[in-house]
């Protein structure tokens, strides 16, 4: 028989180390989960339906999300969780970029919309969002494979701006939603290319310094197969999204779209008990993965880069 009340079997509050894994009440935990892991589906689902928690999602997203619950509720009762140590919003980020079909390896590509999601960490929910679109300069033309697949037209490019005056405009928007001072936060894309590809080309083609802001980000792909213990064929967008029982909202390849449904996934992960936290970074130029050990920091408040020379 489970035992997932809120309340502390014994009445009693544990007085000792959250480190301290001996302490009855990770015995307690165990138990549970073991528990846990013998429901069916449907006793998932009813659990979760009784502590009011999302009951979508295939089989084992729900035994994760009913264990981190349970688990939460409990360390809660040892020694409250202090939200201050983590970030107060996540800017997801989905570049759309120009490209041309089979991407022939001499192909430069050149970042046509710059998107962002603003996620709340605290309310769990979208606050504001950034969207414009870029004047690409190595191919101005974009590709019929280009336009088919991002939905971008010629002519709204050749009406946009260039990327260096957009980054200018991005990095205002932070400024006034006070990112970096007041408020602590982190950069999140879905894989590694965004920012290791996309924008560190860009911004040599643009003759500028790559923008310190986003030289750490969460790779929801990495955090998402940890989280959820998956292989890495298991986390694609339209994958992820299915598994925890959620539909594409929106146009796919649209970078706002794919940002929105990026921060819906992560929102999911976070009421499921995952700490979102930075998973890969840029150094000298090069990808680098940082250790989930590595201090919880948040980004620096964003600066415009200065010129190459």
């Amino acid at each position: 028989q489970c035992r997932m009340s809120d309340q502390e079997p014994n009445g009693k509050n544990s007085t000792a180390s959250s480190n301290d894994f001996s302490d009855p009440v990770y015995k307690e935990i165990a138990i549970t989960n073991g528990c846990i892991n013998r429901m069916t589906r449907e006793e998932l689902r009813s659990k979760l339906a009784e502590f009011k928690l999302e009951t979508r999602g295939v089989k084992d997203v729900l035994k994760k999300r009913l264990k981190n619950y349970y688990k939460k509720q409990k360390l809660m009762q040892k020694e409250p969780i202090n939200e201050d140590s983590y970030y107060d919003y996540i800017c997801v980020v989905d570049f759309e970029a120009t490209c041309e079909e089979g991407n022939p390896p001499e192909f430069v590509h050149e970042i046509i919309e710059f998107p962002i999601v603003l996620l709340n960490t605290h309310t769990l929910e979208i606050e504001d969002t950034f969207q414009q679109y870029v004047k690409p300069e190595i191919n101005p033309k974009l590709s019929n494979f280009c336009i088919s697949l991002t939905g971008i037209t010629q002519d709204i490019v050749d009406k946009a701006d260039t990327f260096r005056q957009v980054l200018q405009n991005v990095i205002e928007w932070m400024r006034q939603r006070e990112l970096g001072t007041k408020y602590s936060y982190c950069m999140l894309t879905d894989g590694s290319w965004d920012m290791s590809k996309f924008l560190n080309i860009q911004c040599r083609i643009s003759r500028i310094k790559y923008p310190s802001f986003a030289k750490k980000w969460i790779n929801i792909r990495k955090s998402y197969g940890n989280f959820y213990k998956v292989p890495r064929n298991q986390t694609k967008l339209m994958i992820m999204l299915e598994k925890l029982g959620m539909n594409y909202e929106g146009r796919p390849h649209s970078g706002l779209d794919d940002s929105k449904n990026i921060a819906r996934i992560a929102i999911r992960m976070l009421q499921d008990g995952c700490e979102l936290r930075v998973n890969e970074r840029m150094h000298a130029g090069q990808l680098m993965t940082v250790s989930s050990s590595a201090p919880l920091e948040g980004a620096p408040a964003p600066q415009m880069p200065r010129c190459r020379n």
